[in-house]
């Protein structure tokens, strides 16, 4: 059960950590520690972002699963989930409002097809 345990989250924190380097790449120039526009800000489309609207926060939570599995106390990881999870959906929804009212139509257009986190279920 260990090493199963081990094996899921060695390969949760690979594919994580692709996901955030590709995101990162789509990104560019563009890309940035605080939600801010620069000037010719594009709405990325491509790469990740093809398939869910925040695919650095998708990584980010995907690395908490990793860590969660790998130390096996479910209870600290669901309540670190749950708190990192609130705290990125704020964090979205400020991001959107921001891409929103610089991107227009484009955005709302975008948003309305790909899932903000994960696919499926946000």
């Amino acid at each position: 059960m260990a090493v199963s345990l081990s094996l899921a989250a060695m390969l949760v924190a690979v594919v994580s950590i692709s996901i955030v380097q590709a995101a990162v790449k789509t990104l560019g120039k563009e890309w940035s520690v605080t939600a801010r526009v620069v000037e010719g800000h594009g709405l990325a489309t491509e790469g990740p972002y093809s398939s869910v609207r925040h695919p650095i926060y998708s990584g980010a939570l995907g690395m908490l699963l990793a860590t969660g599995l790998v130390i096996s106390h479910l209870l600290g990881s669901d309540c670190s989930s749950r708190d990192l999870f609130i705290e990125t959906v704020i964090r979205i929804r400020s991001e959107e409002r921001l891409l929103g009212e610089v991107l227009g139509p484009e955005f709302e257009s975008y948003a309305r097809t790909a899932p903000a986190l994960v696919p499926g279920l946000y």
